[in-house]
């Protein structure tokens, strides 16, 4: 949890060092200015800016929630960057202000004393309120990063307690602090993070469709770095920096980074200013007042108003459509509160009244077929599902990630119009058959694969490399072919077509194994001598994967998904040229992926054109216009490697893949396999 915790550890702390220095400089003026009297004026104008952060916090958690998950995206996206902006301005600023703050707050209070109680509280307000909007943003950013754990709430418990104490030790002056150094340090390490912040915000700005660049990729270590691990999660914790970034992200992190730490190591804090002029020692004079009306009227006032604004807030932006109706989510309340809606398009706000992330999903009872379904579900959130009803039946599946689905009372609709389509969900059952027979096609696979590693492992031995360079190509043609089936494989699939990408010693680490450190060394000139183990080991690792396979568990539900990413695989690193070693034949290899993912939709056709039948023809035109491209760029035998391809070229390749993944886009939720009730 530390490493969660860590980020908003270090904005808690500074923040809160800087908000409680402003206080304690306040306090100590009026006391030895003689006018404890006052005091309650100081703790008003407080108490009312921490209601404002928290009431920050409370609209930017609430209006959220009630987003869909792609406007969550690009809100939280959005946000981080703008609290980057926030951070990168306050450590500058208090870097350069840290020697004089204490006398400019000094002024402002003296100036304040002779304006009445209502100058007094508007000072403290505004002094301690901009690090609290700034600290409620920052710590918000943070939160969503880490998802479901209570790190960043924890750490910015901490820090402010530990600046609570450090605050209370220099009131007394029994503690003494160089701020100028503290400042100066722990804001070198928030632009680190915020460097971070910027990247993760900038990819939720690419997820919600603001950005473009979502597949680009210019970091992958996903094969070669255990997102689980320890030292993993310590770095994604702390400096949000993932095994797979964007080039946007990339470049985001490097080039805040680049600009902003120079500048801010080089900047000097600002020279002393002559001492604040003390204020007077007798309280100043007041008008008699008129009127006095009780002394807790002002601290409550200023205090709710933020609450009050903030629940006007959070109800206008979670408001209901005209005629929305709010429907339970849980294993017990399940279709709590649906009623029979008139026909045509409606919005149904789901609400999870359960203790467990959920799905739901609005269904026909009769057929089981689905109209519309809302996925992570959060305890305690509201999302919305928009669907067109027509005469017929209705009812809500529920479907919590801890316990049973259940499906709620069926409700009829009368009336004419067209409802949303329906999908028919899949079962397990329903994918036996595809899947049985797509286990045979690769068990055929394999065994061919087989014998085509054992002749390169022959040729290389014999120190045959022109024909061990045609035998390369040809195995690991077939290997591609059989995409669907990478995630069984399990460790093989490193063994066989890992790339270097992450290894200590890259293309000469003592790990790289397989396809690519054959192909490395096949073309760059080294001798037999030196490849006849690798290709020893590329023979004996695919022999064993091929006894292996049959007692390998392979999920049925990998099938659609599988039509979908072996081709999203392509774009990211064939037609990028990122997993050539040298041999220049990226086209070949996208090209058998095209093949594997046309046997793929061969066993999967049958539940798609009962289903979708419309997607299938587009699917098909898109595969035959791909197709073309890539025998264009196959010659008497040979391939253009992809750097050699004219900037036109290279960009039809690209749009005539991208088409073709948005067309295969809805494969995965068409057959997903759902739990019933």
């Amino acid at each position: 949890m530390w490493d969660d915790a860590f980020p908003s550890f270090l904005i808690g702390l500074r923040e809160g060092l800087e908000a409680g220095l402003i206080v304690s400089v306040l306090i100590a003026t009026l006391v030895r200015s003689g006018d404890r009297a006052r005091l309650p004026q100081v703790w008003t104008g407080v108490l009312a800016a921490i209601s404002l952060a928290l009431s920050f916090g409370a609209v930017l958690t609430f209006t959220a929630a009630s987003l869909s998950a792609t406007a969550q995206e690009a809100f939280g996206g959005a946000l981080s960057v703008v609290a980057v902006g926030f951070v990168t301005a306050m450590v500058f600023w208090m870097r350069r202000s840290a020697r004089t703050f204490s006398g400019e707050i000094r002024e402002k209070v003296t100036g304040a004393l002779s304006m009445g109680a209502g100058m007094l509280i508007v000072t403290s307000f505004l002094a301690v309120g901009r690090e609290g909007l700034e600290t409620a943003l920052f710590l918000w950013t943070t939160a969503r990063a880490a998802g479901e754990s209570a790190g960043p709430l924890t750490g910015a418990a901490i820090g402010l307690v530990l600046a609570a104490g450090l605050c209370w030790g220099l009131y007394r002056r029994v503690l003494h602090i160089n701020l100028t150094r503290f400042f100066t340090a722990t804001g070198a390490v928030l632009i680190v993070i915020a460097a971070g912040v910027l990247g993760y915000g900038l990819r939720d700005l690419q997820e919600g469709g603001v950005l473009p660049g979502g597949t680009s990729y210019a970091v992958d270590l996903g094969g070669s770095i255990d997102a689980g691990a320890w030292y993993s999660t310590l770095v994604q914790g702390v400096l949000n920096l993932t095994p797979t970034m964007t080039g946007l992200q990339v470049a985001a992190y490097a080039g805040y980074l680049a600009v902003v730490m120079p500048l801010f190591l080089r900047s000097t804090p600002g020279r002393p200013t002559q001492p604040a002029p003390k204020a007077r020692e007798t309280e100043p004079a007041r008008p008699a007042p008129v009127r006095r009306r009780p002394a807790w009227v002002v601290p409550v006032a200023v205090v709710a108003l933020p609450a009050a604004l903030a629940g006007v807030a959070v109800s206008l932006g979670s408001s209901r459509p005209a005629g929305a109706q709010t429907v339970a989510v849980s294993e017990t309340d399940c279709g709590k509160g649906f009623t029979a809606p008139k026909p045509g398009r409606r919005t149904f706000q789901m609400h999870n009244t359960g203790d467990s992330t959920s799905e739901v999903y609005l269904i026909d009872p009769g057929t089981g077929a689905v109209y519309g379904e809302v996925e992570g579900l959060a305890p305690g959130t509201t999302r919305d599902l928009a669907a067109t009803v027509a005469g017929g039946t209705y009812a809500w599946r529920c479907v919590p990630s801890s316990g049973k689905a259940v499906t709620s009372r069926a409700v009829r609709v009368t009336g004419g119009g067209g409802a949303t389509a329906a999908v028919v969900p899949v079962s397990a059952a329903d994918l036996a058959a595809p899947l049985a027979s797509y286990k045979a096609y690769v068990e055929q696979g394999l065994a061919t694969l087989v014998t085509q590693t054992r002749r390169l492992s022959d040729d290389v031995e014999a120190g045959r490399l022109g024909a061990a360079r045609t035998d390369w190509l040809t195995a690991h043609r077939t290997y591609a072919s059989l995409g669907a089936a990478y995630g069984t494989f399990q460790d093989y699939d490193q063994k066989i077509d890992g790339r270097p990408d992450g290894l200590p010693g890259g293309v000469h680490d003592k790990d790289f194994s397989g396809f690519h450190r054959i192909e490395y060394g096949l073309w760059h000139g080294e001798h037999a001598s030196e490849l006849a183990a690798p290709a020893r080991r590329l023979a004996a690792d695919t022999a064993a994967l091929r006894k292996a396979f049959p007692t390998q568990d392979f999920d049925p539900g990998d099938l659609p998904l599988r039509a979908h990413e072996i081709l999203e695989n392509t774009l990211q690193f064939e037609l990028t040229g990122d997993a050539d070693q040298g041999s220049g034949t990226e086209l070949a290899t996208a090209d058998a992926n095209l093949a594997g993912t046309r046997e793929l939709l061969t066993v999967l056709r049958p539940l798609l054109t009962s289903r979708a039948p419309h997607l299938l023809t587009a699917v098909d035109t898109d595969i035959a216009r791909l197709q073309k491209l890539l025998d264009s760029a196959h010659a008497s035998g040979s391939w253009t490697p992809v750097a050699r391809l004219d900037a036109t070229a290279r960009g039809r390749l690209n749009g005539a893949t991208g088409q073709l993944l948005e067309d295969l886009a809805p494969v995965p939720d068409l057959l997903e396999i759902r739990k019933s009730a």
